[in-house]
């Protein structure tokens, strides 16, 4: 290696030995390129058979994918439908609640009126014994006694005011007076202490009142004794 650098060099400096060199060198004869092919049988089998495979693959995929949409399509359906099923069910609970929640407002309405209505029964009921006690002291003067005596005149006019202003007072809060004469004998609004036929009346009517009955916003607080007419046989 050393010395064909050298002689190299020495022919570097000195052309007339390096066109000697170059037409005393042999030429090299380039060999032809060979070319190589493959001739086992293998490979060949091997590219024939994976052709198909590739063809089966590419017509089976969109099937696949094709069947996985509508898979995942009727996996959507279903909660779908799941989904319908909850909020129909979830409806009818929330109107079942509003309806249950408006009946009990009106029963509360209703119970809270009725105790505003007849908060005052017992009350009232006690101050009837009260107003019966006015009427007795007035049916008991006579009328005689009332011309004779001014000084009883005047108290008795004094206690019929007084009474006359107690029943209005009553009135306005909602306590009404039952004086049933000539009316239909109602069982619960009247209690008969007796019967007298009356040709002059039809029977089963009240023709008379012995104690006057009460009631507070249409309930009864106490039943009318009356009189009332009797049938003929």
């Amino acid at each position: 290696m050393q010395r064909s650098l050298r002689l190299m060099a020495i022919r570097a400096n000195s052309p007339s030995l390096l066109r000697a060199s170059v037409c005393m060198a042999p030429r090299m004869v380039s060999a032809p390129a060979t070319r190589y092919f493959s001739v086992s049988p293998m490979k060949f089998n091997v590219k024939k058979d994976e052709t198909p495979n590739a063809k089966e693959e590419s017509t089976e995929s969109p099937e696949k994918n094709a069947s996985s949409e509508l898979s995942e399509v009727e996996q959507l359906k279903a909660k779908l439908a799941e989904k319908d099923q909850e909020v129909t069910l979830l409806k009818d609970r929330y109107l079942r609640s509003v309806a249950d929640f408006r009946n009990l407002q009106e029963t509360t309405k209703r119970e809270i009126q009725k105790a505003r209505d007849f908060a005052l029964q017992k009350f009232a009921r006690d101050l009837l014994e009260s107003l019966d006690n006015f009427g007795h002291a007035l049916s008991a003067v006579k009328d005689e006694t009332l011309a004779a005596n001014k000084e009883v005149s005047q108290l008795y006019d004094g206690v019929e005011m007084t009474k006359n202003i107690f029943e209005k007072t009553l009135v306005r809060h909602g306590i009404n007076k039952i004086d049933p004469v000539d009316e239909r004998f109602d069982p619960n609004r009247h209690e008969a202490t007796f019967e007298v036929p009356q040709p002059d009346k039809e029977p089963g009517t009240v023709f008379h009142v012995q104690q006057p009955g009460y009631e507070l916003n249409g309930r009864v607080l106490r039943a009318a004794k009356v009189g009332v007419v009797k049938g003929t046989e």
